[in-house]
């Protein structure tokens, strides 16, 4: 078995990043708010835009692609970092490929500064939910309206924020009026 690597990609990486993006936009089309048709029409300067705004992990495994994740700056909370656009290929499924993506990234934002991470999953998605509870994000009383309308996930999304302090207490679990 090959050994799994995790990339943090730059700028350069940009065409790497677009076809993880697309493969994940064609595996999964109701995971996502954009679709296949709208990413794969995007220029290069879009996609060069979108390495320069967020940071980019990927997940390989000798010359196959595992997964992606990325990890940027959460707009309403200075110290936090959101963690997104977390896809595994079917055939790294259940490999801990989803566990690595979220280590590294994690590791990532702690590095920047950062003293939480978000992740926000659909209130119907158990799968999701499972994953953030499991590898240590806690609940949070944060509700959104869901960005991709898929009936099987519910129409709202609940924020998971995991310490990236070592402290799970460290973070709050009760939204400051929101």
């Amino acid at each position: 078995m090959t050994a799994m690597t995790i990339r943090v990609l730059d700028e350069e990486d940009w065409q790497e990043y677009r076809a993880v993006r697309l493969s994940a936009l064609q595996d999964s089309p109701d995971a996502f708010v954009h679709t296949y048709d709208e990413e794969s029409s995007y220029d290069e300067e879009a996609w060069r835009d979108r390495m320069r705004r967020s940071h980019r992990l990927v997940a390989t495994a000798g010359n196959a692609t595992q997964g992606t994740v990325s990890v940027g700056p959460l707009a309403d909370e200075p110290k936090a970092a959101d963690l997104f656009g977390l896809w595994v290929a079917p055939e790294a499924r259940h490999t801990g490929a989803a566990w690595r993506l979220v280590e590294a990234a994690a590791k990532l934002a702690a590095d920047e500064g950062y003293t939480q991470l978000y992740y926000w999953v659909s209130t119907e998605n158990g799968r999701g939910i499972g994953f953030a509870t499991n590898f240590g994000f806690r609940l949070t009383s944060r509700r959104r309206p869901t960005r991709v309308h898929n009936p099987e996930y519910g129409d709202q999304e609940i924020a998971f924020v995991y310490s990236l302090e070592g402290d799970p207490a460290a973070v709050p679990t009760v939204s400051r009026g929101r």
